[in-house]
C-alpha cells in the first residue's frame, strides 16, 4: 500500500488487504479476520528477510575493515568503509526508533483489547500467547514477533480507530498515536535518502542532496517525475550511480496524503487505511509500515556497501568498454567487442605498453601513440593486486593496419557544377571518422536524399550564385581523436541549368494540347520539376496567347490539319526562374 515501485509480493499483499477490508465491510464471516492474521505473519517474515538483507550488506563492510592491509592503500580504505559505516550507524538509530514505535503501538492496543497480561510475557512459539518475542533494544531494527491467531477480539475496530485517528477520518487528532507515527514515517523517508546521497567521493566529487516532501501526485509516472526534478533541483548534485536507487527509495516509502474515501473527500492516509479497519487488519498494516522501512534500509545499506569492494579481488566500480576498429570503408563487416569493466577505484591496475605513452584512469590504461608508416603490433601488461598484495599479471597484444589517408570529391549526378540548382555533392575520405566540405564560390548545406534506383547518399547541397566561372571546394577530415586534417582542394567549371524542352509533336483541332515541359528521358538529374504558367500560339503573323498547361482547340480554330505552328511555353522550375521553351506543332484533326 506504499507508493512507487512495489515486487509482485507487495503487490499481492496491498491487493488482498484491499480486498479484505472491503469484505470485511460487508459483515462476512470470520474466515476473512483469518485471512488477515496469514497475511500478517507473512508480512513478518518478509520484515525479518529485509532486515538480514541489510545486515549481510553491513557485515560485509565490517569484515572487510578487519582484512585491509596496513599500508598506505590500506589505511585509506579503512577510512573509506568507517565512513560508509558510519552512514548505516546514523540510518539504522532513525530505523530502529520507527521500530520500536510502531511495536509500542502495536502492543498498547492489543494491551486495550485482550488486557495487558495477554502482551506482558513472551512465549516463543506458544499458539495459546500472542506474544512470541518481545522488541530487544539489542537488536533494535527486530519488530516483536506477534501471533495474531490468539487474538481473541479480531474484529475489534474501535480502539485502532481511536488510537491512530480520533473520532473523525475528516480529521487526525494531533493528540493521537497516528499523528506522530505519520511525521516519523516521513521522516525516514528523508533521512535514508539524505544520509545515503550526502558523501564525498574522492578529491572533486561532493554529493550533496537536500529532499523535500513530496505527499501529493496524480500518477506513479508523475511522482517519478517530481523526485526526479526534485533530485535535479539548484543545490542538489546527486551521484549519477546513485539515482536510480534513491529514487526507488523515496518512492517506496511516499503514499498519497489526501485523497477520496468512499463518499468522504480529501482524507488524509490515516483515515483511509484505519478506517474502521479490524484490530488484526490494522495490526498488518502496521506491520506492512515496518517492512517497507526495512526494504527501504536494505536498499540504501546496499547502495553504500557499493561504494566499497568486497572478495578476493577488489571491484566497486563498474565501466562498459568497446574495442574495434576506428575507420571502416562502405560495405565493410565491421565487429564491436562490448562488456562491462569492474575495477578498484582506490588501486587502478598497473599497464605497460611496448610503446606510446600510459595513462590509467578510471581502471583503464589508455595508450596515445602516433602511427608510422606501417602496420603496429602494440604489446604490453596489465597487472592487479588482489587483496592479499598477490599480484596477477597478464600480457596483452593490439595490431593496427595503417592506412594511407587519401580523399576525392564523388559527383554522383554529374562532372561540373550548374548554376541556380543544388548540386549534389559526396565526400568520401580514407583514413577518417568523418569529413566536410568547404565552397570557394558558393555555399554548402548538409543534405540526405535517394537517386532513382534507391541508393541512399549523405552529402551536401553545393549551390552556386553570381557571375563566377569556377568553384573550389575544400575537402576535410576527423581522425577518431576528433583531430582535422585537409585532403585537398578540387576544381569545378560552373555552367547554366540546362533549359527544359517542349515534350510533344501534335496539336489536335478536337481536343488542343497539353503542354508538357521537361529536361528528358536522358537528364541526370532527380527532383527536378516544372510548371506551365502560359504561353502563345505563333500562326504567321498572328500571336495567339493562353494561360495554364493548356492550349485550347480554339486557338488553331483557323488553321487546317497537316499544317505547323510555332508555340512559346512559359514555365518556372522548382527553385529557378520563369523561363521560355519553344516547340513546333503538327496540326491534326
Amino acid at each position: 500500500m506504499a507508493g512507487g515501485k512495489e515486487t509482485p509480493r507487495q503487490k499481492m499483499i496491498g491487493l488482498m488487504y484491499l480486498v479484505l477490508t472491503a469484505l470485511l465491510a460487508l459483515n462476512v464471516s470470520k474466515q476473512i479476520l483469518d485471512a488477515f492474521v496469514a497475511i500478517e505473519d507473512n508480512i513478518q517474515r518478509g520484515s525479518i528477510t529485509q532486515y538480514e538483507r541489510g545486515e549481510t550488506a553491513k557485515g560485509a563492510l565490517i569484515e572487510e575493515l578487519s582484512s585491509v592491509t596496513k599500508d598506505e592503500a590500506g589505511r585509506a580504505k579503512a577510512k573509506k568503509i568507517k565512513k560508509y559505516l558510519g552512514m548505516i550507524e546514523k540510518i539504522d538509530k532513525n530505523v530502529g526508533e520507527f521500530i520500536k514505535y510502531v511495536d509500542d503501538l502495536k502492543i498498547e492496543m492489543i494491551g486495550i483489547v485482550e488486557g495487558p497480561e495477554k502482551v506482558k510475557t513472551e512465549k516463543p512459539n506458544d499458539k495459546e500467547s500472542i506474544l512470541w518475542k518481545k522488541y530487544d533494544p539489542k537488536s533494535p531494527l527486530l519488530p516483536a514477533r506477534l501471533y495474531l491467531q490468539a487474538i481473541q477480539q479480531k474484529e475489534n475496530f474501535d480502539v485502532p480507530m481511536h488510537e491512530i485517528i480520533g473520532s473523525e477520518i475528516s480529521k487526525i487528532d494531533p493528540t493521537k498515536k497516528g499523528k506522530k507515527l505519520w511525521e516519523l514515517y516521513k521522516g525516514l523517508r528523508t533521512s535514508i535518502v539524505e544520509i545515503a546521497g550526502n558523501y564525498r567521493e574522492g578529491e572533486k566529487n561532493n554529493w550533496k542532496l537536500k529532499v523535500k516532501e513530496i505527499n501529493a501526485y496524480k500518477d506513479f509516472q508523475d511522482l517519478e517525475k517530481q523526485i526526479t526534478k526534485m533530485f535535479k533541483a539548484p543545490g542538489n548534485k546527486v551521484n549519477p550511480e546513485d539515482t536510480e536507487a534513491l529514487l526507488s527509495i523515496y518512492q517506496e516509502l511516499t503514499k498519497l496524503e489526501y485523497a477520496d474515501h468512499h463518499e468522504a473527500k480529501n482524507i488524509h492516509w490515516l483515515g483511509r487505511t484505519f478506517d474502521h479497519a479490524p484490530l488484526v487488519g490494522a495490526l498488518a498494516s502496521l506491520s506492512s509500515l515496518q517492512n517497507e522501512i526495512l526494504s527501504a534500509r536494505a536498499k540504501a545499506v546496499n547502495l553504500l556497501k557499493s561504494k566499497v569492494t568486497t572478495g578476493e579481488f577488489s571491484f566497486n566500480k563498474i565501466q562498459q568498454l568497446v574495442s574495434g576498429p576506428g575507420v571502416a570503408t562502405a560495405g565493410e563487416e565491421v565487429e564491436l567487442l562490448v562488456t562491462m569493466a569492474a575495477y578498484d577505484s582506490d588501486k587502478n591496475p598497473v599497464v605497460t605498453s611496448s610503446t606510446g605513452n600510459v595513462e590509467i584512469k578510471d581502471g583503464i590504461g589508455r595508450i596515445k601513440m602516433k602511427a608510422g608508416m606501417t602496420d603496429m603490433n602494440v604489446k604490453g601488461t596489465v597487472t592487479i593486486v588482489n587483496k592479499s598484495g598477490v599480484p596477477y599479471k597478464r600480457d596483452w597484444e593490439w595490431k593496427v593496419a595503417v592506412v594511407k589517408a587519401q580523399g576525392s570529391i564523388s559527383l554522383p549526378e554529374m562532372s561540373v557544377l550548374y548554376k541556380g540548382w543544388n548540386n549534389k555533392v559526396v565526400p568520401v575520405v580514407a583514413g577518417a571518422v568523418s569529413s566536410s566540405i568547404t565552397v570557394d564560390g558558393g555555399s554548402a548545406t548538409k543534405a540526405s536524399w535517394t537517386d532513382a534506383d534507391g541508393n541512399k547518399y549523405d552529402g551536401y547541397y553545393v549551390t552556386v550564385t553570381g557571375a563566377t566561372k569556377y568553384v573550389t571546394i575544400g575537402l576535410n577530415g576527423k581522425d577518431k581523436d576528433g583531430k582535422s586534417k585537409s585532403f585537398g582542394k578540387f576544381k569545378y567549371k560552373v555552367k547554366p541549368f540546362p533549359k527544359a524542352q517542349l515534350q510533344g509533336t501534335t496539336i489536335s483541332k478536337t481536343t488542343g494540347f497539353k503542354a508538357v515541359v521537361s529536361l528528358g528521358a536522358d537528364s541526370p538529374f532527380t527532383g527536378v520539376s516544372f510548371t506551365v504558367i502560359g504561353g502563345s500560339v505563333v500562326m504567321g503573323n498572328d500571336e495567339v496567347p493562353f494561360s495554364g498547361d493548356r492550349i485550347p482547340a480554339a486557338a488553331i480554330a483557323k488553321i487546317k490539319a497537316g499544317k505547323r505552328v510555332a508555340v512559346d511555353v512559359t514555365y518556372k522550375r522548382n527553385g529557378g526562374p520563369v523561363e521560355v521553351a519553344s516547340g513546333v506543332l503538327k496540326v491534326v484533326p
